[in-house]
């Protein structure tokens, strides 16, 4: 059976590499449920919220590390944006992952339900919020392969409030932040998808780190587990950045609006019949 489960963590690891790569996702949306169900299908009980966010926190920063690399050579993250975003999320990382001590199993399959479900929502409406553009302290500019030039920019204070929400989100639920990062940054700052994207992963990659180290010292990760998903998450997260190249926008996001309703449904499903 662990061959079984170590094929099913592989294909896992790298969908979910895929999928996180090429919308700044991260992945965790999928490593979460993943370690929930099968993690627990295989040892019954091996598997606490707290050890399934710690284990899926160190899968993604193996996802964000291999897209970021990808990404940086293309020159489509921004580093010195994702390093000011890393100041605020680095302390939200640290309080998310105390938060998620406090959570029991129903609670926190219930929150992570309603969080999946509220970010559908957000995807939803994304398109018709205006962008915001209202003192702005930092502007840049971006010069797609087709010629397209993109402005955008920050303030540097709420860029860092942001970026701390999203880490405590990070931690707490295991699922990288990107899901939060990525539509603040089109919506409030006006970042093309593709940059928001490259540079969301790299926000990621330091949070990531931040948030594991501290799991690491609580002791909830199964590295078995991670070992299992990262493979496919390394490979994922290459390949995830080739596709975000000849794939439209459009279509990634409707896949994701599904996929992420569908896992909200079945984590609040869980939650109400325990």
């Amino acid at each position: 059976m662990i061959y079984a489960l170590a094929g099913m963590f592989l294909i896992i690891g790298l969908f979910a590499g895929v999928v996180g790569s090429i919308a700044g996702l991260g992945g965790g949306m999928f490593f979460v449920p993943a370690l929930l169900y099968l993690g627990n299908v295989y040892a019954p009980g091996s598997v606490s919220p707290q050890m399934a966010a710690g284990t899926s926190l160190i899968v993604i920063g193996v996802t964000a590390l291999s897209s970021s690399v990808s990404y940086i050579k293309q020159q489509r993250a921004d580093i010195q944006t994702a390093l000011l975003f890393f100041l605020g999320s680095a302390p939200g990382a640290i309080v998310g992952v105390y938060l998620n001590t406090l959570l029991p199993i129903k609670a926190f399959s219930l929150l992570f339900g309603l969080f999946q479900l509220s970010m559908f929502a957000l995807m939803m409406v994304k398109d018709k919020l205006k962008p915001r553009s209202v003192n702005w302290d930092v502007r840049r500019r971006f010069v797609d392969a087709e010629g397209v030039e993109y402005e955008y920019g920050y303030n540097r204070w709420l860029a860092v409030f942001v970026a701390f929400l999203v880490g405590i989100v990070s931690s707490l639920f295991g699922v990288g932040g990107g899901i939060l990062m990525v539509p603040a940054m089109m919506i409030l700052f006006r970042f093309p998808p593709h940059i928001a994207a490259a540079t969301s992963m790299l926000v990621i990659f330091f949070s990531a780190m931040v948030g594991s180290a501290t799991n690491i010292l609580h002791d909830h990760v199964n590295w078995l587990y991670a070992a299992m998903l990262a493979p496919g998450a390394w490979a994922g997260g290459k390949l995830g950045v080739l596709a975000a190249n000849r794939m439209k926008g459009q279509t990634i996001v409707l896949v994701l609006r599904i996929l992420i309703l569908g896992m909200a449904i079945q984590m609040i499903g869980e939650a109400v019949t325990k």
